[in-house]
């Protein structure tokens, strides 16, 4: 659109250095309405399919590798789910950062070791130990994007132990 408004105006100066990565810029830029849409529905493809994971859990025979795929794809999906609100590259340095690195690095691992206790060592008792350890793992990563929220936690435990 931009272009257009250029050449009706006459500021058109055929330089095509810029015309890749306002190709880009506009292909791989969304509007708000539509990263909050893509949000929702990849972050609830990704509770469906950990929902669905848990009731394969039982299905006989291969109930344990449908159940560590379902699950690990439903993770990864909330993860993913993420980078429509702030950009594949922020979201990917956001995970880094010395407050996340811990919870995104067990996170990470115990995604691998379920699929490996399903497909490799068949253990349903590891696999299921695994997934409990996906799942606080991604909650403490989530709490760690409001402020105060782990503190908060830390403290109810500490109360609640004590």
């Amino acid at each position: 659109m931009d272009k257009l408004k250029r050449v009706l105006t006459g500021q058109d100066s055929n330089d095509n250095s810029n015309v890749l990565s306002e190709t880009v810029s506009d292909a791989t830029s969304l509007g708000w309405g539509t990263r909050v849409k893509g949000f929702i529905a990849c972050f609830a493809i990704g509770v469906l399919c950990s929902i669905l994971g848990v009731c394969l859990l039982w299905v006989p025979r291969n109930g344990l590798v449908l159940f560590a795929v379902f699950y690990t794809l439903g993770n990864i999906s909330a993860i993913g789910s993420t980078f429509f609100l702030m950009g594949p590259l922020k979201q990917m340095k956001k995970m880094v950062e010395p407050t996340r690195a811990i919870a995104t690095a067990v996170m990470l691992v115990s995604l691998i070791l379920t699929l490996c206790s399903a497909f490799w060592w068949k253990n349903k008792g590891l696999a299921v130990l695994f997934c409990i350890m996906q799942f606080f793992a991604f909650a403490w990563y989530s709490l760690s994007f409001i402020p105060f929220a782990r503190d908060a936690v830390k403290s109810c435990f500490s109360v609640c132990l004590s």
